[in-house]
């Protein structure tokens, strides 16, 4: 459905969970908070169990998660590490749950290898498909991660594994867990699901071995002074997201071009939690948006909406969506040319992005001397 702007096609919920509770509550407002009551109480119990009976991976595992629902980087930051660590020497693999991915009876399926996409962008999920796309190591998805660890371990040695959104799959033991926290969508109002965004409770940063605070080029922050010092007690680095380049599909190949849309009348087409810094990376590019499409997170493109965007493609220039958007809508039959997708890239300052490796790498060494 075609609108100006996302917040009015995101869901109520969620608009409300950038408001503090009323100090007197609401009926509605009351269940909300007894529901998030019984939440956190869940959470605790799941956590106790887990601890108990807690795994140990064959390799290194470094976990990438926040805690709150809705996007922090964590996917395009899963990729930056995979590839720095890559360019230290090290042999890496990427491990996903792979949401809203269709149902398979293997325990663990190999996304791809090499930059070969095994398996169709439904069974594999969109965010690992498109990991795939631009990584050259091997990519699984499973339920268990342990089950997707174990399957990598079988193709050869690696160095370590990065669990693309695990802080809360507290089954498994990590050598090293990094939290991702959004610098402009911060935690909203604090409260756990379904009252706020929070899947944990900001304390649960005290199991983080490091803080990734996530910039999307905006200096407006929704991080509080109270939650930054809870923050803080942890090592804090920061990261921005970027546009990098503007992809196209050649021959039913990606080929990055310049990021050039000033003045370019543009359909904006996502599948996002919040579409928001999408949209405003669009706008910084001086894009006219003509229109937005703005779809569920993880949404499965059918004909009908297929359709409705080429309908919409006759008053606009060409169509920008995202990279996890396109390995869905590139099946589709869109005219030469006219369907980009916005590459972003990771970039951290030198001294913080030397202080990961240095966290990381050195879990590695000793890793690996304890195991000789």
């Amino acid at each position: 459905m075609p609108i100006n702007e996302p917040s009015p096609n995101r869901p109520r919920i969620e608009r409300l969970w950038q408001r503090d509770l009323p100090a007197r509550l609401v009926p509605a407002w009351v269940g909300l908070a007894a529901a998030a009551g019984f939440y956190r109480i869940g959470v605790g119990a799941r956590h106790l169990y887990w601890r108990m009976m807690k795994r140990d991976a064959p390799m290194l595992t470094v976990s990438v998660g926040n805690l709150t629902v809705g996007g922090t980087g964590k996917t395009p930051f899963t990729l930056f590490l995979a590839r720095r660590l890559q360019g230290h020497g090290l042999r890496v693999g990427i491990v996903s749950r792979g949401y809203h991915r269709a149902r398979s009876k293997a325990r663990a399926e190999l996304v791809a290898d090499g930059g070969q996409l095994k398996i169709s962008p439904e069974e594999a999920g969109d965010e690992p498909a498109m990991m795939a796309k631009s990584f050259s190591g091997p990519i699984a998805v499973a339920r268990r991660r342990l089950d997707g660890i174990e399957l990598l371990a079988k193709l050869g040695p690696l160095d370590a594994v990065i669990l693309d959104d695990a802080f809360q799959h507290v089954r498994l033991n990590r050598d090293v867990d990094l939290v991702l926290v959004s610098n402009e969508r911060g935690f909203g109002n604090g409260w756990m699901l379904p009252a706020g965004p929070m899947r944990e409770s900001i304390g649960a940063v005290g199991r983080a071995d490091a803080i990734v605070v996530m910039n999307s080029g905006t200096d407006a922050s929704s991080i509080r002074p109270s939650q930054m010092k809870k923050l803080t007690a942890r090592k804090v680095l920061h990261a921005t997201v970027r546009p990098r380049a503007l992809l196209v599909i050649d021959n039913g190949v990606w080929r990055e071009t310049p990021p050039g849309l000033a003045g370019r009348r543009v359909l904006a087409v996502s599948g996002l939690a919040d579409s928001s810094a999408f949209l405003a990376m669009l706008r910084e590019l001086d894009a006219d948006l003509v229109a937005v499409f703005d779809y569920p997170d993880h949404h499965a493109y059918t004909n009908a909406d297929w359709q409705a965007i080429v309908n919409a493609m006759r008053d606009t220039d060409l169509v920008v969506t995202t990279e996890k958007d396109l390995v869905k809508l590139e099946r589709f039959p869109f005219p030469r040319d006219s369907l980009y997708a916005l590459r972003l890239e990771v970039t951290m300052d030198a001294a913080e992005a030397r202080a990961l490796d240095e966290l990381i790498i050195g879990r590695i060494t000793a890793k690996t001397a304890a195991d000789a």
